[in-house]
């Protein structure tokens, strides 16, 4: 709770913000000025550049934050249960590469993306449909990839301690870290479709 008594987590933020911007955009609305309310004229406003190197960014970015998730969690109880049962830590990296195979998601997506980026003279419909759609793909990337590298890093560390508990676990358990895996790939494959028939950037 905040000095006055209010909650000030990021999640009450967020709500403060969208409440506010209601308020004002039905105030706006309501009292005949709604034209200055406009969302479209504030998207047509930004480059289409911009949006699509955002979704790259986001794409890469957010896979790098799932796949560093998962790295830690799995990482840690890798080193905690190896005190007791060393004999888990080498076969137990196969999780970490799974995690790490997160980000090359996000770094594929970035390089398919970024080649359709070129020098504009003027903005089309058809740029602005390529910008969007960049920026909207590197967020389904982006978000996949965080859920896919909390997902194996979960398991992955579940399939650990159970490793040091049972060997005769390891691989059990270890297809359920295989299936969240597929979560990232998912994302990536949407993405693909998202952006299929987006033309590349035109002088």
């Amino acid at each position: 709770m905040g000095a006055l008594g209010y909650a000030s987590s990021p999640a009450a933020y967020a709500v403060y913000t969208v409440a506010a911007t209601i308020v004002i955009g039905l105030y706006l609305t309501l009292t005949g000025y709604g034209e200055s309310f406009d969302v479209g004229s504030y998207l047509l406003a930004i480059s289409p550049y911009m949006w699509a190197s955002t979704g790259i960014a986001l794409a890469i970015g957010l896979s790098v934050v799932g796949a560093a998730w998962g790295i830690f969690a799995v990482g840690a109880s890798i080193l905690g249960a190896g005190v007791k049962a060393p004999r888990i830590t080498t076969k137990n990296l196969v999780s970490i590469i799974f995690c790490e195979a997160v980000a090359i998601y996000g770094i594929i997506v970035a390089i398919v993306f970024s080649a359709k980026l070129g020098a504009v003279s003027t903005y089309t419909a058809a740029s602005y449909f390529t910008g969007y759609a960049i920026f909207w793909s590197g967020v389904t990337v982006g978000l996949c990839n965080v859920a896919c590298g909390v997902a194996v890093g979960l398991t992955g560390s579940s399939t650990a301690l159970a490793d040091a508990h049972d060997s005769q676990l390891f691989v059990k358990v270890l297809v359920i870290g295989i299936f969240g895996s597929v979560i990232g790939m998912f994302g990536l494959i949407v993405a693909l479709l998202q952006t299929g028939k987006a033309p590349d950037f035109k002088v």
